[in-house]
């Protein structure tokens, strides 16, 4: 069976709304839809799937607000990243976090969970605590697989089983990334992936990776927290009419310490009785770029969902920019 059609009819048995443009998959629902999987819930006797009612258990209010992408296609300015969460501890997470509001969940290959982030995903649904639809789903390819980027995305569409991906990104540049981002192309125009963005692209490896591509990326995910900002690589980006995301916003494993306890910072949290984390959310809330913490704390992931509440001063904003110290935690 043709795979856009098997990709779409899934998202129908999953609650999606039918004969028009989604965000959770990019082509509109077929009326008659085949069974997806064979583990998913409320299968009827004719062998469709039952429509299960949508309770959301977090308001529509409290949710982070959605930015439009380049595409027109729609993203959560705030959602839950993964790297590191494994297992059932990743599959715990992600649930607890579209429990608690989240709608952009960011995974990887590289990760080693995409398998886990998709059953968090289809069980969320399946428990009426939100619509295929509203879900973002974003996955990578490492440079290991832009060789054979065909296998890879296949590779990535049955660990997450989720129907189509809502947004693949290049992990990072390597030999051979064009051409596996033109693979990235076809699918989106097959409705198998619905946005294509990258990841660790900064002033140079854009300005040579556009003229290769047909698309315009819609992001690029770059590390950003106050003590490397990196702002001209973040303005430039955005100039182009490309959102930016941060990864590692609260400064990653092994640095979190020195940043959440940095006396500025924490001298504007109190001022706002917020918390430190809230405060640098929201400093790249400010500067227009979307963030995706992560966490397996459930405290804290509503904690960061709370930044929406908060607002800092031009004087605050301009506090934290001079933090800077081009301190990269990750080497790419």
């Amino acid at each position: 069976m043709n795979r856009a059609l098997t990709r779409r009819t899934f998202c129908a048995g999953l609650a999606l709304a039918a004969g028009g443009a989604l965000v959770g998959c990019s082509q509109p629902a077929l009326e008659s839809a085949s069974t997806p999987s064979t583990d998913a819930p409320g299968r009827t006797a004719g062998g469709g799937e039952a429509r299960p009612e949508i309770q959301e258990t977090t308001p529509a209010e409290e949710r982070a607000p959605r930015i439009m992408l380049n595409d027109g296609r729609e993203i959560p300015a705030l959602g839950l990243g993964t790297y590191s969460l494994t297992g059932d501890v990743c599959t715990e997470s992600v649930y607890a976090a579209l429990q608690r509001g989240y709608r952009l969940i960011d995974t990887a290959y590289a990760y080693h969970n995409e398998a886990e982030v998709g059953q968090a995903v289809r069980r969320a649904v399946a428990d009426g605590i939100c619509a295929r639809e509203d879900i973002v789903v974003t996955t990578k390819l490492y440079p290991s697989q832009f060789s054979n980027a065909e296998a890879a995305i296949e590779e990535a569409l049955g660990k997450l089983d989720v129907g189509a991906i809502d947004l693949m990104l290049l992990h990072h540049p390597g030999d051979g990334d064009a051409a596996a981002y033109r693979a990235m192309e076809k699918h989106v125009e097959a409705g198998n992936i619905g946005s294509v963005g990258v990841s660790c692209y900064y002033i140079e490896e854009i300005a040579a990776f556009l003229p290769e591509v047909n698309v315009k990326p819609v992001l690029v995910q770059n590390e950003i927290h106050p003590y490397y900002q990196d702002r001209d690589a973040t303005r430039h980006i955005q100039s182009l009419g490309i959102d930016v995301q941060a990864w590692y916003p609260l400064g990653g494993r092994g640095h979190q310490d020195e940043l959440l306890g940095d006396p500025v910072l924490a001298a504007i949290a109190e001022a706002h009785g917020a918390t430190i984390a809230q405060v640098i959310l929201r400093w790249n809330h400010q500067n227009g770029v979307i963030v995706i913490p992560g966490s397996s704390n459930p405290d804290h992931m509503t904690e960061n969902m709370g930044i929406f509440d908060l607002e800092l001063t031009d004087e605050e904003m301009s506090r934290i920019a001079a933090l800077e110290r081009r301190e990269k935690h990750d080497w790419y």
